[in-house]
């Protein structure tokens, strides 16, 4: 498939938009886990407090939960989560959760750390872009800008000229 059909394409724009949503729906994830709600509950409270700002990333909390609440294993929910989306932080952010629990150490910890680290991920790639920004910028500033310059600074001074010769050579 050409490289411009898949950057456009709805599962691409999907993708990006759980990237994007991830850090901030984690961050409330951990503060619902350290308020005492357990990671089930702090993923339904998640997905009912986000939906309107980031509904693809509460629509997979949501049907992980529902899943949950039909008996699936937590372990196999998660790792179909992470598959599901097709996100490789959501693939990590599944795995941590998993040997999270599998070791006993604190969900909130390591939910934490996650979620730092995909907003310097984030950070990284907004900087990214504005970098690319200069560049795309100058095709359209040569050829729309600089001809206009180059009339208001360039055609005056002939214009002066021919019309000071016109005024001061005899009739």
């Amino acid at each position: 498939m050409p490289k411009f059909v898949w950057k456009y394409s709805p599962v691409s724009g999907r993708q990006e938009r759980i990237f994007l949503g991830m850090p901030d729906a984690l961050e409330l994830l951990v503060v619902c886990v350290e308020a005492g709600l357990g990671l089930d509950a702090g993923m339904l409270r998640v997905s009912e407090e986000l939906e309107d700002s980031h509904p693809d990333v509460c629509g997979e909390f949501a049907m992980c939960n529902m899943q949950l609440q039909m008996g699936r294993p937590r372990r196999e929910v998660l790792h179909d989560m992470g598959i599901r989306t097709g996100v490789d932080d959501m693939r990590a952010f599944g795995a941590i959760l998993i040997q999270a629990d599998k070791f006993g150490s604190s969900i909130a910890h390591a939910i934490r750390v996650q979620s730092d680290s995909m907003r310097v991920k984030r950070s990284q790639m907004a900087e990214e872009r504005a970098a690319k920004t200069a560049v795309k910028m100058i095709f359209p500033l040569v050829l729309f800008i600089f001809p206009g310059i180059f009339v208001v600074l360039v055609c005056p001074p002939p214009i002066i000229m021919t019309y000071a010769l016109l005024a001061t050579s005899p009739p």
